[in-house]
């Protein structure tokens, strides 16, 4: 794992100016590779890449990048890890290359030499993202992997291209003077994260996942998808496996066992996330049942709190029989975290199980640089508890014509304010789902924190559902599940783990992601993967082989942290000020009358919890982040090494 950025100039004639920009953008992502940094050049070009490094396979400096081709045509900056170059370079050994290094890097730009960038993506397997420019043809290609693991930022402003890992690259650039989207805030508003193709900013934007973008002076940008998620979903519903459970439960033990084992290949120390789910608890038993010494594990807890499932990861660590770490968070811990998210998240961001997932990334990296994760399960195994209550609602509501149901709806909307804070909540929820007059109508609902974010933005959001997109998937659950592999699983759960693991150095792999364990999903009937309510059918059949099943068969919790708690206890200081009507008013971006409201109802024992943290999590951004005049431009004289065209 590493930072990449670059700027492709070809009118910019000095290269004095070219090295410091590229170095200033490339210096605003130190803390994602620790071990080393460089630019690359091609003045004549116009071209910089820009690379920090974190030495997970051969950590010698021959493994440094950026790195040309053999041939010296193609140069490469990448981040990510392909865990197929064992048998990528043997084949391209075979046919005649030779290598200096035992680095995935060299594969991958040795195989881009000898097949082409397009072939050779579509035989990766891995987390990828990557810069590559072909100075025969004066051409730029930015390439971005399966799911959207790592991130991939880019711009183009008249002839001038830059890229980065990460927004505070491009917004380092001395020329970047980005200005709030408010389209992509009224998303953010409504859903707590910005999904792809925006970012919060105007003009920039995220390559989205599966994706090959090449960029050519005088023309159009090119997108070619190498994977569509949606594609290779229909395809395994046209090819089914007609398995029994057990034998599905036996063919996906062999499939995990392999991937995992091939994902812990590393350099450096290695361990796993454990929550204690069903998830993170298969794959740290495939990584024991692959280790012949104990692997470590970490996990967090919250001190009275019912989202503390650290005793489950400690009685699932206790059976698999790994070298278990866990921290209890304390009042000191969330003071000391919350200012260091907006560097953390670059953007606007509000899953509030961002602050355990930097915690346990941070007592993760005390002793290894590498991570297994249980990210992914949810969506292609049905795990989410909103897939069953979603399809029960929409069974219950089908029989009724939609004036009942709204007449309904104002009823149940009237008696929720007369229930305790969590019972009011839910109800109000059922009301608004009640209203709605179309199955993926009642799904966006589930989903969203505000609902109609946009009016909240003052400067004339779009008023388009950002989660309203065709599907060609059909049933309730499957289609579900993929607008959530399309949307919140790479714009909220991946970018939640990549910016938590990467602030503090730490590669996170992701082996539910691999490419074959979603087809193998997809290929089992619908009711194999949920049945009667209860999600991840093969999955918990998978993990009773290795941990009594009484160690993971209780009600589902996820990764939170108990945020509401916190806004009226140990946040409710630093929330206050920032939510305050006159400092909003002042601002002149949102409404400040519905967020003063949330907090008073919040304070009075509604729960309000998720509207709150995404309006905080935009003003603490806002604070930090000053979009009219980027920070970084102090950085353009930082001295790194320069490797020559």
């Amino acid at each position: 794992m590493c930072g990449i950025a670059g700027i492709w100039d070809p009118d910019l004639g000095w290269v004095a100016e070219l090295r410091a920009r590229a170095a200033a953008m490339t210096t605003a992502l130190a803390h994602r590779g620790p071990d080393g940094e460089a630019v690359w050049l091609d003045p004549a070009a116009g071209i910089a890449l820009g690379h920090r490094r974190l030495a997970i396979i051969d950590v010698s400096p021959e493994a440094s990048q950026p790195m040309r081709s053999a041939d010296g045509r193609l140069t490469l900056t990448y981040n990510g890890e392909i865990y197929n170059f064992a048998e990528l370079r043997a084949e391209l050994t075979a046919a005649g290359r030779r290598f200096r290094t035992s680095s995935d890097t060299e594969v991958l730009v040795e195989a881009c030499a000898a097949w082409g960038v397009a072939a050779a993506v579509r035989r990766l397997i891995g987390i990828f993202a990557f810069a590559l420019w072909d100075a025969s043809e004066r051409r730029l290609t930015l390439v971005r992997d399966h799911f959207g693991v790592k991130p991939l930022y880019w711009s183009r402003r008249g002839s001038q291209v830059l890229f980065g890992s990460e927004l505070k690259a491009l917004r380092a650039d001395a020329g970047c003077r980005p200005e709030i989207d408010p389209a992509a805030l009224g998303d953010y508003l409504t859903l707590g994260y910005v999904p792809a193709p925006r970012t919060i900013y105007r003009g920039i934007s995220k390559l989205p996942p599966g994706t090959i973008l090449t960029l050519s002076r005088g023309e159009t940008p090119r997108f070619d998808r190498y994977w569509d998620a949606e594609a290779e979903a229909l395809a395994g519903m046209a090819d089914p496996m007609r398995l029994d459970d057990a034998a599905a439960a036996e063919a996906l033990d062999y499939l995990l066992r392999d991937v995992v084992r091939a994902q812990m290949v590393s350099d450096v120390p290695i361990g796993a996330l454990l929550s204690g789910g069903i998830d993170s608890s298969t794959v740290t038993a495939c990584m024991q049942a692959a280790s012949p010494r104990p692997i470590r594990s970490f996990t967090i807890g919250f001190e009275h709190s019912e989202l503390d499932e650290s005793r489950h990861a400690r009685a699932v660590a206790g059976a698999l029989g790994t070298a278990h770490t866990e921290l209890v968070v304390e009042r000191r811990h969330v003071l000391d975290l919350v200012p260091s998210l907006p560097d953390a998240y670059d953007e606007p961001f509000a899953d509030g199980s961002q602050l355990p997932t930097m915690l346990v990334s941070a007592l993760a990296r005390r002793d290894v640089t590498v991570v297994l994760s249980g990210d992914g399960g949810d969506e292609l195994f049905g795990g989410y508890l909103r897939y069953s209550w979603g399809d029960r609602i929409r069974r219950m509501l089908a029989p009724l014509p939609l004036p009942l149901r709204c007449a309904a709806a104002s009823a149940v909307r009237a008696g929720s304010a007369l229930l305790p804070a969590r019972p009011g909540a839910l109800a109000a929820k059922a009301a608004e789902i009640m209203a709605l007059d179309s199955p993926d109508r009642i799904y966006r609902r589930l989903l969203e924190q505000w609902p109609h974010g946009w009016d909240l933005v003052r400067q004339g959001a779009d008023p388009r559902h950002p989660l309203d997109r065709p599907l060609r998937i059909a049933g309730f659950i499957p289609r579900m599940q993929m607008l959530d592999t399309l949307t919140y699983l790479p714009d909220d759960i991946l970018t939640k783990v990549d910016r938590a693991s990467m602030h503090y150095g730490l590669e996170a792999r992701v082996p539910l992601l691999d490419p074959r364990v979603f087809r193998f999903a997809w290929r089992l009937a619908p009711k194999q993967r949920v049945r009667h309510g209860r999600g991840k059918l093969p999955l918990r059949r998978v993990l009773e082989r290795y941990v009594p099943r009484a160690l993971f068969e209780r009600p589902k919790q996820g990764f939170g942290a108990p945020i509401g708690a916190w806004l009226r206890g140990p946040l409710r200081e630093w929330a206050g000020d920032l939510l305050s009507p006159a400092r909003i008013e002042a601002a002149g971006i949102l409404d400040p009358v519905p967020i003063a409201a949330a907090w008073q109802e919040h304070q009075a024992g509604r729960d309000r919890q998720y509207r709150l943290w995404t309006v905080l999590m935009f003003e603490a951004w806002r604070d930090r982040w000053d979009y009219s005049q980027p920070r970084a431009a102090a950085m353009a004289n930082h001295e790194m090494p320069l490797v020559p065209a």
